[in-house]
C-alpha cells in the first residue's frame, strides 16, 4: 500500500472473514498471517470501499491466490485406505511367490509331473488370493455411496467412504460448521452492562430508518427488534448523516408523537464516544468523566476478548431544522453497547459430543483472530487452550508441527497454505484426517487430507477438491455419513479377514499335503471350483449386517491383525484339514478319488463355516448375518453336498461319498466351528 483513503477490502476468500478489513500504508512483521497483514492487499480479494494506490509485487503464481491454484495440480498424497490395501497386496504378493516357488520346486523333486506341478502351485496361489477384493470394495463402495445420499452425503471419490469410516481427526473452520454464518445481537446492553430495552429500541430505529450500505450488523439489529416485537410505527424519519468510514459512525434522525426530534447515532465504540461528553445511568445522565471512560473501556476489552464485536449507541435531543450534518454530532449522551456474535448453530454442542463419543476429535482452523475463535470454542465444548497462531506456526518446523498439533486444539489467524501443512503435520502422525471447508482458501487443505468435505453451496474450486459434499452445513449430516463409512469399512474388513484366514490355511494344508502324499491333494480344476463356490456367499458380504459395536469408534487398516488373524485361524484350518487327511486316508482308506472329493467338501464347508464365525466379534449365535448372506451360505452347502451326484462331477473328477465318510466331515466341520469360535474369542480379548 502506498497510499489508502478509507480503503477496506473484503478478503473472506482468503482468510474466512466475513467483514471488510481497512488497508493502510505501513510495514507489517514477516511472521505475520494475512490477516494482519493491513499494509498489503492480494489477488482475488475485493475492494469495498475507498480509494488506494498501490505496488504490484507479486503476480500469477507467486500470489497467495496463485499459490492455492498450483498446489491442487499435484498429485494428492496417498490415503490410508491406499496405502493399507498397497501393502496388503505386497505381503499376498511375497507369500504366494514363496508358495509357488517352494510347491513347484518339492514336486518336481518328488518326481511328479513338471506341467501339473506348475497347475497346482499356481492354482494354489489363486486360490489363496482374494480375487474378489475389488469387486467387494466396489460393491460396498457403491452401496455405501447410495446409503450416504440418502442421509445428505453425496459421494464424490468412492475410496472416501473408507476413509471416512477410519477418521479419527476432523478439521473444520468455524463459520458456518459451528456457527449460523449469520452475524446476530447477542446483547444491548445499557452503561452498566445489563440488558437494555432502551438501547434495543435506539438501535433499531437507527438500523430500521437507514439507507446507506446494507451491512449484517443492521441485519441483525433488526431481526432481533423483529423477534422481541418492538414497535416503531409511532415514529418517522426526518433526516440522515450516512456512515463513511472516517467518523465510522451512522446518525438518524427520528421525530415522535409528540413531535420531538432525537438524534441516534451508531458505531464504533471508540467514534462514539469521541462525540459524548455525558452517559445514561441508571440515576439519570451523568457527565461522562475519566474515570466512567476507563471503566467502559475496560469492559469493551473484556467482551473483545470474548470475542464479541462491540458497537455504541448514543443519542441527543435535537431543535427542528431543515438539515442535519455531521456538526451535529456533538455533545452527545452515551447511551450504552451492542455486542454482536457469530452464534454456534443449534444443538451443535450435543453433535461435538456425539463425534468425540465416536473418537472423532475436532480440531477447528479459522483464519479469524484467536479471542473469537476461544470464546466460541468454549461455548461448543471445545479445549480452547492449547492454541497456535497463524505467526507462531510460520516460525515452526515441519518436524516441530508434527508433535506440536497433535496436541493443538484451535489453529487461529492462519493462512491458507497453513491449513495444508497443519493437516500434513497430523497425517505424518498416523491420524486419519478430515477436512471441511467451503472455500476457496480450503481448496489445498481439502486437496491433502484424506477426508476432503465439502458443501453443495461451496465454490465451485473447493467441490472439486472434495471428495464428499454435504447437502446441508451440519456436522449431524456428517455424523450420519461417518456410521455409513464406517459400515462400509467393516464389511470390507470382514471379507479380507475371512477370505485369507480360510485360504490361507486350506492352501498351505494343500500344499503340505502334497509333499508326504503319493498324488496331488486335490487337482487345479478342483481348487478352482472350490474357490469360486466359497466366493458366492462372500458376495454378499457387501451388504451385511454390521453390529454396533463395529461403528462405535474408527478402524484403521491394520495389516498386522490381517496377518494374526490369517495365522491363527489358518493353523487352526490345517489342524482339521490334517485331521480330515488322517480319516480318509488311515480310518476310511479311501481311494484317490474319494480322497480327493472328501477334502473338497470338507475344505468348502469349512471355508462356509468361518464365513459364519468371523461375521461378528461377538459369538456367531448372538448376531445374525444378513438375509443375503445367510440364503448363500445354505445354497453353497447344500450345493457342495449334492455336486457329487450331479452329471457335472465326473468332470470335475469327484465321486459320490459314502455316508459314513460324508457325516464324518459334517462332524469335523461342526467341530472346527465350535474351536475357531474359542479362538476368535481369545484372540479379541488379547487385542481390547
Amino acid at each position: 500500500m502506498l497510499e489508502a483513503k478509507d480503503f477496506f477490502v473484503t478478503q473472506s476468500i482468503l482468510t474466512g472473514e466475513s467483514m471488510p478489513v481497512e488497508k493502510q500504508p505501513g510495514t507489517s512483521p514477516p511472521e505475520a498471517g494475512l490477516a494482519q497483514r493491513t499494509s498489503c492487499v492480494f489477488m482475488g480479494t475485493s475492494v469495498r470501499s475507498g480509494t488506494a494506490r498501490i505496488l504490484a509485487v507479486r503476480t500469477g503464481a507467486l500470489t497467495v491466490f496463485g499459490g492455492i491454484a498450483e498446489q491442487l495440480r499435484l498429485r494428492p498424497p496417498e490415503t490410508e485406505f491406499e496405502r493399507g490395501i498397497r501393502q496388503y497386496g505386497n505381503l499376498l504378493v511375497r507369500i504366494m511367490l514363496v508358495l509357488v516357488l517352494v510347491v513347484f520346486a518339492a514336486n518336481v523333486l518328488l518326481d511328479r509331473p513338471p506341467v501339473d506341478s506348475l497347475l497346482f502351485a499356481i492354482a494354489l496361489a489363486v486360490g489363496m488370493s482374494p480375487e474378489l477384493l475389488p469387486a467387494i470394495v466396489s460393491v460396498s463402495l457403491s452401496k455405501g455411496a447410495r446409503d450416504m445420499a440418502a442421509r445428505g452425503v453425496i459421494v464424490r471419490r468412492l475410496n472416501a467412504i473408507e476413509n471416512f469410516g477410519s477418521m479419527d481427526i476432523l478439521c473444520s473452520d468455524k463459520t458456518g460448521t459451528l456457527t449460523a454464518g449469520i452475524m446476530a445481537l447477542d446483547g444491548a446492553l445499557d452503561t452498566a452492562g445489563q440488558p437494555s430495552a432502551v438501547v434495543l429500541n435506539k438501535a433499531y430505529l437507527n438500523a430500521h430508518f437507514q439507507t446507506g450500505l446494507v451491512n449484517p450488523l443492521d441485519d441483525a439489529i433488526i431481526a432481533r427488534a423483529e423477534r422481541d416485537t418492538l414497535d416503531i410505527a409511532s415514529y418517522r424519519k426526518v433526516d440522515e448523516i450516512p456512515y463513511d468510514f472516517v467518523r465510522k459512525r451512522l446518525g438518524v434522525v427520528v421525530q415522535g408523537v409528540g413531535g420531538d426530534r432525537e438524534l441516534i447515532a451508531k458505531g464504533a465504540l471508540a467514534n462514539v464516544l469521541d462525540i459524548c461528553d455525558r452517559m445514561l445511568e441508571d440515576t439519570g445522565i451523568v457527565a461522562l468523566d475519566d474515570a466512567r471512560r476507563a471503566r467502559i473501556e475496560t469492559s469493551f476489552a473484556a467482551w473483545g476478548s470474548q470475542g464479541y464485536r462491540i458497537l455504541g449507541v448514543a443519542t441527543k435531543p435535537v431543535a427542528i431544522q431543515e438539515r442535519y450534518t455531521r456538526d451535529d454530532e456533538a455533545a452527545m449522551v452515551f447511551a450504552g453497547f451492542l455486542l454482536f456474535l457469530d452464534p454456534p448453530k443449534e444443538g451443535v454442542r450435543e453433535t461435538l459430543a456425539t463425534l468425540r463419543d465416536m473418537g472423532i476429535q475436532l480440531k477447528v482452523i479459522t483464519g479469524d483472530n484467536r479471542y473469537v475463535a476461544a470464546h466460541l470454542a468454549r461455548m461448543v465444548g471445545l479445549q480452547a487452550e492449547n492454541m497456535l497462531t497463524g505467526s507462531e506456526l510460520t516460525a515452526m518446523r515441519d518436524e516441530a508441527l508434527w508433535h506440536v498439533a497433535e496436541r493443538t486444539d484451535l489453529f487461529v489467524e492462519v493462512d491458507p497454505n497453513q491449513k495444508e501443512r497443519i493437516i500434513l503435520a497430523l497425517k505424518k502422525t498416523g491420524h486419519v484426517v478430515g477436512y471441511l471447508g467451503d472455500g476457496i482458501n480450503d481448496a489445498s487443505a481439502l486437496h491433502v487430507a484424506d477426508v476432503g468435505i465439502s458443501v453443495d453451496q461451496a465454490v465451485d474450486v473447493a467441490k472439486e477438491a472434495a471428495d464428499l459434499l454435504l447437502l446441508e452445513h451440519d456436522l449431524d449430516v456428517l455424523r450420519q455419513g461417518v456410521e455409513q463409512g464406517r459400515r462400509t469399512f467393516a464389511n470390507t474388513l470382514k471379507y479380507i479377514a475371512i477370505t485369507t484366514s480360510a485360504n490361507f490355511g486350506n492352501m498351505i494344508s494343500m500344499a503340505a499335503a502334497s509333499f508326504f502324499l503319493p498324488f496331488l491333494p486335490l487337482l487345479a480344476k478342483q481348487i478352482l471350483l472350490n474357490n469360486l463356490l466359497s466366493d458366492f456367499p462372500a458376495m454378499s458380504i457387501a451388504g451385511d449386517n454390521v453390529d454396533p459395536e463395529m461403528v462405535r469408534k474408527p478402524r484403521r487398516w491394520d495389516n498386522r491383525s490381517i496377518r494374526n488373524f490369517m495365522i491363527v485361524f489358518g493353523l487352526v484350518s490345517s489342524a482339521f484339514d490334517f485331521m480330515t487327511f488322517g480319516a480318509l486316508l488311515y480310518i476310511f482308506a479311501t481311494p484317490v478319488e474319494v480322497f480327493r472329493t472328501g477334502w473338497f467338501t470338507e475344505s468348502l464347508l469349512t471355508e462356509l463355516a468361518i464365513v459364519l464365525v468371523l461375521l461378528t466379534q461377538r459369538s456367531f449365535y448372538l448376531s445374525k448375518p444378513g438375509r443375503l448372506l445367510w440364503i448363500s451360505v445354505v445354497a453353497v452347502v447344500g450345493l457342495t453336498l449334492a455336486l457329487p451326484y450331479l452329471p457335472v462331477a465326473a468332470y470335475f473328477d469327484l465321486v459320490p461319498l459314502p455316508p459314513v465318510i460324508l457325516a464324518t466331515l459334517i462332524g469335523i466341520t461342526a467341530l472346527y466351528a465350535v474351536v475357531s469360535e474359542i479362538a476368535k474369542q481369545m484372540l479379541y480379548r488379547r487385542t481390547r
